[in-house]
């Protein structure tokens, strides 16, 4: 049997959010995000409380928008090939490397180069979950 953590520490709270541990760490103290203490003194947020907090974030920040593409990353470009036809753009979002292959045309319409903030909007009829090892204990 595999038991998945449901709860977890500011540090990785804050990894999962994309903020430094010192922001969750406000957020708990002006009582955003619910936090209790561990047997240790150390605080740490329900998986549940997470993911309503993650989730009250993600629609403050996007709102209610007109497209049905849900899964946005907003970053910094960090690499932009172009040949005469096509552009391959890199962008850093947090944690995360995205890429994506364009046309120049629209490359260059969009103005992308390096160190322009960009927004990865990904629309996927296919998406695979993993659970990592260290998030999951046997018993």
């Amino acid at each position: 049997m595999v038991i998945v953590v449901t709860t977890f520490r500011i540090s990785e709270a804050a990894a999962l959010l994309g903020v430094s541990p010192d922001t969750v760490r406000r957020w708990v103290d002006a009582g955003r995000l619910a936090a209790q203490r561990d047997e240790h003194g150390h605080r740490m947020v329900a998986g549940a409380d997470l993911a309503a907090f993650a989730r009250a974030q993600i629609e403050s920040e996007n709102g209610s928008g007109l497209s049905s593409a849900r899964n946005r990353f907003r970053g910094i470009v960090t690499e932009v090939i172009k040949d005469a036809v096509m552009a391959q753009v890199e962008i850093a979002a947090g944690p995360y490397r995205v890429v994506s292959l364009m046309s120049r045309q629209a490359a260059d319409e969009l103005g992308l180069e390096v160190g322009v903030m960009a927004v990865a909007v990904i629309k996927s009829t296919n998406v695979v979950v993993e659970i990592p090892d260290h998030a999951r204990t046997a018993s």
